[in-house]
């Protein structure tokens, strides 16, 4: 089935051909369902804070942050922004010229309220000799959008997110990329140094590299701290086979065989080869005006104190289990912890004996572990909270999409839609053992928690695959905590229009 060629095109992505020959059966078996127990909920996998937790678990964080350990912010920023505009191309190309739908309409009654208003009225000027309010005048409202998207103007339909203008201040607008490093600072600055690392894709790479040179040392005088910016792009060998509805092998015009990005799970190798005792995740276009920013810094602050109050009892269980000496108590005590603060249970554990029991106990504590921020559920689309029976046969929490839960199922439905929180991907990592050793992530990966989509390429429909994602599947071996965070924290972008909500003016 696969040419010399193909073999020489596949090793030049530094895949192997028994991955794409795994990845070719993937696509004929399909992967499984998730088997669930509950969908998590405050008191069974979900912790609530209430002021005085919140304060004692910052206090924790404080404390570690003074010893100096290496601290990351790691924030996904390869995505375009094309989607963001989908409903505008539409009236690019549409057959009328004046605004008809809700969207449109939206759009340009609060024009004046973006904050790339005033660099696209410039463009405007530049381009048509006429400024936005003049060209919508005349009903020329498609120059307009044409300067806002293209590259003649300000090309945003072309470009990635954390560059575009999302927010208003006295002294200029801000882009997401800047919002982040306003974050870095604020919670998760070490000995006066904020780390922060974005994944970015190999064509914007420049730009984001410009951006840094432009503003950081603008906001490493303003919060009187260093910055450590860096920068990787997804790996070419975390692309994945295309398929045919047949599932043999896709083929582009020229019959090369075609690669796909392998989604945000392929991000873990990324993460992988972070040098940092605690990372920080979370996504490029959840960012908030400063004037918003308390509920996300005091938050970020106590779930980050969570993780490190976990991590110190951890690797102190570990420590103890390494000497074996202790006791049978002491053993119950480890039990306890590992069953209602990590929430991983076992139903058979008291028929281990108690070699055995030493042996899961070590399995359980010595692995990555990360505490999530959940919001209430107010009907976003998107993963959720559960409790879900893993490979081994342990319950543990993990966060699903509804595609890993079986729709024919009415009970697990239920549990899906009417779950009390959803995953607005704000996580915090500690990713080096109790020796200081860092964790090999990809270890830990579940496998048989990919997806499959149907997508088209030059009009021929096609398979992709898409691999665990980053904080599905990929994190799936890992201790896994949640804590209720407040929706204030989860303000994302979908679309441009989602600009204009009082969250992000």
């Amino acid at each position: 089935m696969l040419s010399q060629e193909d073999l020489k095109q596949i090793a030049a992505k530094g895949i192997t051909e028994e991955q794409i020959n795994t990845q070719l059966e993937e696509f004929k078996t399909g992967f499984p369902f998730l088997k669930l127990e509950a969908a998590a909920s405050i008191g069974k996998g979900i912790i609530a804070l209430d002021k005085d937790k919140c304060k004692e678990y910052e206090s924790a964080w404080e404390k570690y942050k003074a010893t100096g350990k290496k601290i990351v912010k790691f924030v996904p920023a390869s995505g375009a922004a094309s989607r963001m505009f989908k409903d505008l191309f539409a009236f690019l190309k549409a057959d009328y010229d004046t605004p008809q739908t809700d969207f449109e309409k939206r759009f340009f009654d609060g024009i004046n309220k973006f904050a790339f208003h005033d660099t696209l009225d410039a463009t405007c000027v530049k381009n048509e000799g006429k400024d936005i309010n003049q060209l919508i005048a005349e009903g020329n409202y498609k120059a307009v959008v044409a300067n806002l998207l293209e590259d003649k103007g300000l090309n945003y339909g072309q470009l990635p997110k954390g560059l575009l203008l999302f927010h208003k201040y006295e002294d200029g607008a801000r882009t997401p990329m800047e919002e982040h490093l306003v974050e870095g600072a604020l919670y998760a600055a070490s000995k006066g140094k904020s780390s922060i690392h974005f994944t970015v894709s190999h064509e914007h790479m420049p730009l984001f590299k410009q951006m840094v040179a432009d503003k950081e040392c603008y906001y490493k005088n303003k919060f009187g701290i260093d910055y450590d910016i860096t920068f990787s792009e997804q790996k070419p060998s975390t692309d994945t086979i295309a398929a045919n509805p047949d599932n043999t092998p896709f083929r582009t015009e020229d019959g090369r065989l075609l690669f796909r990005p392998g989604g945000h799970g392929a991000l873990i190798e990324n993460l992988n080869e972070i040098d940092a005792d605690i990372v920080f995740i979370k996504n490029i276009d959840n960012v908030v005006p400063d004037r918003l920013k308390a509920d996300t810094v005091e938050y970020k602050q106590a779930i980050a104190g969570v993780l490190v109050s976990l991590q110190d009892k951890v690797f102190s269980y570990l420590q103890l289990l390494e000497t074996g000496n202790y006791t049978h108590e002491q053993l119950e005590d480890i039990i306890r912890f590992v069953q209602q603060d990590l929430c991983c249970r076992k139903a058979d554990i008291k028929h281990l004996e108690d070699a055995e029991l030493v042996i899961y106990l070590k399995s359980k504590l010595n692995r990555p572990i990360r505490v999530c921020g959940v919001v209430k559920n107010v009907g976003e689309p998107g993963g959720g909270p559960f409790l879900t029976y893993n490979q081994d046969g342990t319950v543990s929490l993990q966060i699903l999409e509804s595609s890993q839960i079986d729709k024919s199922n009415k009970e697990y439905m239920d549990m899906f839609t009417k779950g009390t929180h959803f995953n607005p991907v704000d996580l915090v990592c500690a990713i080096k053992d109790y020796k200081g050793q860092p964790f090999n992530l990809p270890q830990y990966v579940d496998k048989t928690t990919g997806f499959i989509s149907n997508k088209s390429k030059n009009g021929k429909e096609l398979k992709a695959l898409e691999l665990p994602g980053l904080w599905n599947g990929a994190m799936s071996n890992w201790n896994t905590v949640f804590v209720e965070v407040p929706l204030s924290t989860f303000n994302p972008v979908k679309t441009v229009n989602d600009l204009l909500r009082e969250q992000h003016q």
